[in-house]
């Protein structure tokens, strides 16, 4: 595999990651428009720096010839969640794809098998499929499924570990260690008190809903009423909204509808 090739051969990748990226993020999307709870916070991608696959490929003895057979990350996809119970529905979701639009081949729990280090984390390798100029092309990626307190973490070890490569100081290991069993007691915290969460992020939604509603109304009616008229709407409006009384702002919401 020559240098010079390495643009032609990392293009399907660089696909492969904005393709999963978009799919990922529509079916966030899909939640949200549904007025339901996304498991999935946010999704990243990236295709790795030619430097860091020769450096893993040399670390596992792999061949430049075949790497792209046996290093199965070089396109990654990083799926965060808020708690760690949404890791499952979002692992549910990917093997519900399964042999439609990617194939799993192997799943890595390090959230039940946490690593030496501390690192925790849900991985699953798969194959997608790519469309090229020059036909379809198969090619590995590996999504990686985890709550924000665990990718924090992540984040911040793998910057240290990339200064210091092997010669992490004992010191700093050690921290490193203390704040992975912190991010674990977060994660732990947050899913005591997942349920209040999530029902102060329901009854947000749900007003934000409400005033979105309320607006629609308001503009609908802007054509059939005096400026008088509209003004002592707008005013009503801001009175029960200062009230913050949700009760008497949809009964407001119900009569502007039934005056429209």
């Amino acid at each position: 595999m020559e240098m010079k090739n390495w643009k032609q051969i990392l293009l399907p990748y660089t696909q492969a990651v904005e393709e999963l990226k978009v799919k990922f993020r529509s079916i966030r999307s899909e939640f949200i428009s549904l007025d339901e709870y996304s498991p999935i916070e946010f999704v990243t991608g990236r295709v790795k720096k030619i430097s860091s696959i020769l450096e893993k490929a040399k670390k596992k003895n792999i061949p430049v010839d075949e790497i792209e057979e046996k290093v199965e990350d070089i396109a990654g996809i990083r799926i965060m969640c808020q708690f760690a119970e949404d890791i499952y529905k979002v692992i549910d979701i990917i093997r519900a794809r399964h042999g439609k639009d990617l194939y799993i081949e192997e799943e890595r729990d390090y959230i039940t098998n946490i690593k030496s280090s501390g690192y925790r984390s849900y991985h699953i390798i798969i194959k997608y499929p790519v469309q090229t100029g020059h036909g379809e092309k198969m090619i590995f990626a590996e999504i990686q499924i985890r709550t924000l307190a665990m990718n924090f973490w992540a984040t911040i070890e793998h910057s240290l570990r990339y200064k210091y490569k092997q010669n992490m100081p004992t010191q700093i290991q050690e921290r490193l260690t203390k704040a992975a069993e912190a991010a674990y007691q977060l994660d732990r915290e947050m899913a005591e008190i997942r349920e209040e969460v999530l029902k102060c992020q329901e009854s947000f939604q749900l007003e934000s809903n409400l005033i979105a509603d309320i607006f629609s109304s308001i503009q609908a009616l802007n054509n059939k009423n005096s400026t008088r008229d509209m003004h002592e709407i707008y005013e009503m409006f801001w009175t029960l909204w200062e009230e913050g009384d949700m009760i008497k702002l949809r009964e407001f919401s119900e009569s502007l509808q039934f005056n429209t």
